[in-house]
């Protein structure tokens, strides 16, 4: 089974419009399509209700409903007859969103149209793309559609400079055409229509099917949700007890058995104790560390070297 995504965070770029009719010609090619609408406006799903029996069956997902008697995965299942999946994708995507919407991707179709805003948002699509959602060129899932298109302006020229620099295929170049506005109005596509009054368009069409009869399915079978995440790894839990780590202590004599077994202790002379002194080096030192602090006067242990540069640091920290 195919899966189409036909994707542009910009607003108004043509989405709909595409994968409307792209669903209409699969429907007329008998190949069973199911068009998925993401989109909160619902324009793909209001496109649908005004088709009738006698027209080619298109089976819809209205994606953006959250209904909370059933999950996600649930509402988003596929017809188990699908051969064909259109994605009908929301304005203002978050780019941390487009790895599940593309996961199983066959293709991902940007639509572009000729302006300069909508060339620099193109430019950030294609780059998320690549970037976040991991597609590769060289997998050749993405493709460029120049829409709405006017072949004899200078932003059309542009166009199609900005698309060639990129390294991303132009599959299609549509042109700005009443024939799309007359058919979406009663539910149709342009490959229901009679062939005359649309043969231009028709030829315009032709790289962009062709193109994406080559593409190569990726798995997604029938009846699976439409749109998935990625599986995640549960965390792995302790086997070990801590009781296990800790050796078992001795057991405890009576405190009466201590006392008796213990030799008894003798008080010092005065003479003979020793009174901890702190040395003024002592007190420097234990900025960098505090064992220094009540090393006896004239004791022959290791003198703790203090760091200069760490003194002025700790000072601030203690004292503000």
């Amino acid at each position: 089974m195919q899966k189409i995504v036909v994707l542009n965070p910009k607003g108004g770029s043509g989405k709909t419009t595409i994968a409307t009719n792209l669903a209409s010609y699969f429907a007329v090619e008998k190949l069973r399509p199911t068009l998925m609408d993401m989109d909160a406006q619902g324009s793909s799903t209001h496109w649908l209700s005004k088709r009738t029996q006698e027209q080619p069956l298109i089976s819809g997902i209205a994606a953006y409903e959250r209904n909370t008697g059933m999950t996600r995965s649930f509402a988003t299942r596929l017809p188990l007859d699908t051969q064909r999946l259109v994605v009908d994708t929301p304005a203002a995507v978050e780019p941390q969103k487009l790895p599940d919407i593309t996961r199983n991707a066959t293709a991902v179709l940007v639509p572009v149209l000729p302006s300069d805003i909508d060339i620099h948002a193109a430019a950030k699509c294609i780059s998320n793309l690549l970037l976040i959602a991991k597609l590769r060129r060289d997998d050749q899932r993405i493709a460029v559609i120049a829409n709405r298109v006017k072949k004899q302006t200078l932003i059309y020229k542009s166009l199609m400079k900005f698309l060639e620099n990129l390294q991303i295929p132009v599959i299609a170049t549509l042109r700005d055409s009443q024939a799309y506005i007359r058919s979406a109005e009663i539910g149709m596509g342009i490959f229901e229509m009679k062939p005359n009054g649309v043969r231009e368009d028709l030829e315009q069409w032709l790289p962009l099917v062709g193109w994406l009869a080559q593409r190569k399915p990726l798995p997604i079978e029938p009846g699976t949700p439409a749109i998935t995440s990625a599986p995640t790894t549960a965390p792995k839990t302790a086997t070990t007890s801590l009781e296990s780590l800790v050796p078992p202590a001795p057991p405890a004599k009576p405190v009466l058995a201590q006392a008796l077994a213990a030799p008894p202790v003798r008080p010092k002379p005065a003479a003979e104790r020793s009174t901890p002194q702190l040395s003024p080096d002592a007190v420097v030192n234990a900025l960098a560390s505090p064992a220094s602090a009540l090393t006896p006067r004239g004791s022959s242990d290791t003198k703790i070297e203090r760091s200069e540069s760490l003194l002025p640091s700790l000072l601030r920290r203690v004292f503000g």
